[in-house]
């Protein structure tokens, strides 16, 4: 299975061209592991990625990955890194990000993410213009 259709490989360029919190468009993860990608962006490039990064050691992070490497995984049983087809972004990144912050994995949930999104709104408004 390819990772990206080429529908979301232009969402994720169309958003890699302007600077706002974009809202996640592909999720994928180590069918066998731990590692969980949520991706907002793509740059020019057509390579690297950027969005949260969960490699499963409780320190998830806002970065930037290569799309040829994560391809290039190969696990065992000839398994290599999956697109969750059933994925849709409720929030921003950002409150991925800040839920993942606190719950030391990516999260889902959507008590977490809802909460998450109050902290960052509370705090932007907080914050002068």
């Amino acid at each position: 299975m390819d990772l990206l259709t080429p529908t979301l490989r232009e969402r994720l360029l169309a958003n890699g061209r302007c600077e706002a919190d974009h809202w996640p468009v592909v999720k994928f993860s180590n069918p066998i592991g731990a590692a969980t990608w949520l991706f907002s962006e793509l740059d020019a490039d057509g390579d690297t990625l950027f969005g949260l990064c969960d490699l499963g050691f409780g320190y998830p992070e806002l970065g930037s990955a290569s799309l040829s490497e994560i391809t290039s995984v190969r696990l065992p049983l000839g398994l290599g890194i999956e697109r969750d087809l059933h994925f849709e972004a409720t929030h921003p990144l950002s409150a991925y990000a800040e839920a993942a912050r606190h719950c030391g994995q990516i999260t889902q949930t959507s008590e977490n993410l809802a909460r998450a999104a109050a902290a960052l709104r509370h705090e932007q408004a907080r914050s002068p213009p």
